[in-house]
């Protein structure tokens, strides 16, 4: 079935219908929120902040939908619950505790997620005395109650707004369609678009270069598609088993190897560290050698930044491969289910042979991954505007297009299984006359 038919057909089955319109109502409740002002703050003495990502309150600017700027309610949206998720995710790799946590099935799961909400409201707690006081420095006109209980009322109105987006996420996770907590990412990303697509077309005389623009776009993000999609198959042959009158196994499987299996974390990562230096600037504005150390890091579009940047990145995929996956886990999986791969021997082999094949598909996978994260760079250097380049690369478009692949993998299975029904039950005449 082609995509456009999957479309064509999205809102003929009712219950897929119904999950979209979900979906797209706890959206709208949102973005609605992302525009209300938080309480004791004057929205029309707010000073404008740049929405482009060229620095750390840049980029969680665009994470939240510009709602970092504006002082909404949901300033800090999803992002302590990616942190959280993020510090129990590497916690997992290093304390024997969390490591039985995720062998303990369904059980393991929910305490993990308990933790990871709990961890949301302290992450929350820190992050808005933070936001306060940047708030309170860069527009101390806006706020019109005193400063003790600005931060106060700061705490316990990003806290429960995070709290909320968090639900918001965890419902359209289990009533809509998607992943709830990457949708409302993406859609933060996705609102600045618009915006920025109007800029590009009035700053730009010439027509024929914002078309030229926007094709590189699609080719930029048809080429993200093939890296996220890209893997590497391993054989796995399964021996027969005679289980009462039925045999099972025989039968030869594949393990996918992703060829960027550490996804956008790498870049997550590396963007982190390249604060460091200009945070570290920030605070000796009058020392010469600081400033000169640090100078290199200011300037995102920089041929030393890209080098270093892309260096950080292929370091970090390497990194987090090796915690996301654990080749001694999968060969002891397989030999507990009777699999082998042909002409390796089960035990240390195994687990040498998947290695060095996770090895040598994650080097390419890094370097294509850096290339990526460098290409908004080098689109703002060949003439594009700041805000449109951000979407040619970088954290925005391998989101953007993760979830969108895994949004359409979801409503793929849905008519899937749907039209299977129809099929027995109702359409057994029109099922063979289309097949035919």
């Amino acid at each position: 079935m082609s995509l456009v038919e999957n479309f064509r057909n999205i809102f003929k089955v009712e219950e897929l219908r119904k999950r979209i319109l979900y979906t797209i109502g706890m959206l709208m409740i949102y973005r609605i929120g992302s525009y209300i002002t938080m309480p004791g703050v004057d929205a029309t003495q707010l000073v404008q902040q740049s929405q482009n990502a060229t620095n750390l309150l840049g980029l969680f600017n665009l994470f939240v939908g510009g709602a970092f700027s504006r002082a909404g309610v949901f300033a800090l949206g999803i992002m302590p619950y990616i942190t959280a998720s993020i510090i129990l995710q590497l916690m997992g790799a290093v304390v024997p505790y969390f490591q039985k946590l995720q062998r303990e099935g369904e059980e393991g799961r929910r305490k993990i997620t308990q933790l990871t909400r709990y961890g949301t409201v302290a992450i929350t707690l820190v992050q808005a005395i933070g936001f306060a006081i940047n708030l309170m420095h860069t527009s101390p006109q806006a706020i019109v109650v005193g400063h003790t209980a600005f931060i106060v009322t700061s705490m316990i109105v990003l806290t429960a707004g995070s709290v909320f987006v968090m639900w918001l996420g965890e419902r359209i996770t289990e009533r809509g369609i998607g992943n709830g907590i990457s949708i409302i990412i993406m859609i933060g990303i996705v609102a600045a678009l618009p915006t920025n697509l109007i800029n590009e077309f009035t700053t730009k005389s010439n027509l024929i270069i914002v078309i030229v623009e926007l094709a590189a776009l699609l080719l930029v993000s048809g080429a993200v598609v093939l890296l996220t999609q890209g893997t590497r198959k391993i054989p796995v042959q399964y021996a027969k088993r005679v289980v009462g009158r039925r045999v099972y196994g025989g039968t030869t499987q594949y393990l996918p190897l992703r060829v960027n299996a550490a996804g956008v974390m790498p870049i997550i990562f590396a963007q982190s560290i390249m604060f460091i230096p200009s945070t570290i600037g920030t605070f000796f504005p009058d020392n010469q050698v600081i400033q000169m150390l640090t100078s290199w890091s200011s300037d995102f579009t920089g041929v030393t930044y890209s080098i270093v940047y892309a260096i950080i990145i292929i370091f970090f995929t390497y990194f987090y491969t090796a915690i996301a996956i654990n080749p001694k886990e999968m060969a002891d999986t397989m030999k507990r289910q009777g699999g082998f791969i042909p002409g390796v021997r089960p035990g240390k082999q195994t687990v040498d042979f998947i290695d060095n094949i996770l090895t040598r598909i994650t080097l390419p996978g890094s370097i294509a991954l850096a290339i990526v994260a460098i290409l908004p760079s080098i689109a703002v250097r060949a003439g594009v505007t700041p805000g449109l380049a951000m979407f040619f690369g970088g954290t925005s478009l391998l989101i953007i297009v993760g979830v969108a692949l895994d949004t359409l993998q979801q409503i793929e299975s849905h008519l899937m299984m749907r039209h299977y029904d129809g099929f027995m039950r109702t359409g057994k005449i029109r099922g063979r006359k289309r097949f035919a």
